[in-house]
Parts: C-alpha cells; sequence; structure tokens
C-alpha cells in the first residue's frame, strides 16, 4: 500500500491472447511490453502493483498471483487477488484496483478518481460508465467483496460486473457506477497526453487494435 488510498494495484493478465497470436502481456507498445504499460499506469496512481494471473513467466516485472481458476475468465484472478498472501500485496489494504493488461492508453488519474468517487459515497465497489454504458474495468473492489465473488464463482457466473453488483448487494453495499465523460467535461479529469475520452478504453485485443492504439496522440 503506498500514497494516499489504503488500496493495492493488480493487472489482470490471464487471458489467453488467442485474437493477438502472440502473448499479449509480451507484446511491445511503443517499445515496451504491455504488462510494463499496465503496472506503470498503477504505479502512477500511487499503487504498489502485482500481476494477477500470467500464462508465460513475468515475475521479472512484479510479484505474480497465481490464478487458481485459470478457466474461468478474470473474476478467477480478481478472487484469487483478493485473497493473495501479504508477501505479494497487503492484506490490510481495503480496496483493490483492477486493470486489464490490454487498456495501454488507460491514464492512471482515472484510478485515482474512481478510489476517491468509491470512498467519497460509501461504495464497495466502482467502475466507469462512458456513452451510458458501464464498463467492467478498471474496478475498484473492496476486499470485503470477496466471499460473495467467489461464490459467485464457483457457481458459475463468472460475469465480473454482475458478480461486483450480487456480492454488493449481499453486504448490504452498492456498486457505484462513475460517469466519466462529466468529469471530463467540468474539468475534474483529464488524459496527461490530451487523448479524448474514447481512446481511453481502446481495448488491444488483436494486432491491428495494436496498430490504432499506437497511432493515437502521434
Amino acid at each position: 500500500m503506498t500514497g494516499e488510498f489504503d488500496a493495492e494495484g493488480f493487472v489482470l493478465a490471464g487471458g489467453r491472447s488467442s485474437r493477438m497470436g502472440a502473448e499479449k502481456a509480451l507484446v511491445l507498445f511503443r517499445g515496451e511490453p504491455l504488462i510494463a504499460h499496465a503496472l506503470r499506469t498503477l504505479s502512477e496512481a500511487g499503487l504498489r502493483a502485482s500481476i494477477a494471473g500470467a500464462r508465460s513467466p513475468l515475475e521479472n516485472f512484479a510479484p505474480v498471483v497465481t490464478d487458481e481458476e485459470p478457466a474461468k475468465g478474470p473474476l478467477g484472478g480478481i478472487c484469487s487477488a483478493l485473497a493473495s498472501a501479504s508477501a505479494l500485496a497487503s492484506a490490510s489494504a481495503r480496496w483493490a484496483v483492477f486493470v486489464p493488461v490490454d487498456l495501454p492508453l488507460l491514464p492512471a488519474a482515472l484510478l485515482t478518481f474512481l478510489l476517491r468517487e468509491a470512498q467519497t459515497d460509501g461504495a464497495v465497489a466502482a467502475v466507469p460508465e462512458v456513452n451510458g454504458f458501464a464498463e467492467t474495468f478498471p474496478a475498484v473492489v473492496d476486499r470485503a467483496l470477496l466471499p460473495a465473488l467467489r461464490s459467485e464463482l464457483d457457481a458459475g457466473r463468472a460475469g465480473c460486473y454482475s458478480a461486483l453488483q450480487t456480492a454488493a448487494a449481499s453486504v448490504g453495499g452498492s456498486v457505484k457506477v462513475v460517469p466519466v465523460a462529466d468529469a471530463v467535461r467540468d474539468g475534474r479529469l483529464a488524459h496527461p497526453d490530451g487523448l479524448e475520452l474514447s481512446y481511453w478504453f481502446l481495448n488491444v485485443n488483436r494486432p491491428e487494435d495494436l496498430a490504432r492504439a499506437e497511432a493515437c496522440g502521434s
């Protein structure tokens, strides 16, 4: 735990990378592996960063939390990260912040904004909303949700957003859906490179997505 928040950061890197045709975490974006970009985003938000799940050796980049349910998608990685030992992440930290490895244009300012929104409103989770739709990631999650999230995973309900909603309700809390466009419009949130909001969530799944992301801001 570092900085102003009682929080830790995790990069979700357990995907199969089938559409990329190569290990996504190690694909180069602007001269660096995508995993390095994601870890730096967490670090710039003042968070100690670990990696949740990995399909290739990534220990040289940051501590790796083994995904105990690698076939069950991101929710398996989230549960493993929330349960991780203090040797990898502070078990005393209330919040965990999750970013996927394939959103290289995501600004660190969005993570700190979501954390403040969750803490201010007393929510137990927070996700961004763009164009009227809730984005699953980045996600701020209270560690107290682990038992309910694991129950959802064990029951075969692996959708992250619906699992967060169910878990939040189980503890009498809520998932705060934060309208990011409003914050950008009124100057509370901005990208350091001046990128428009539509590019922040550009998902790099395929080589053509990578080329599009590379071209942004250049």
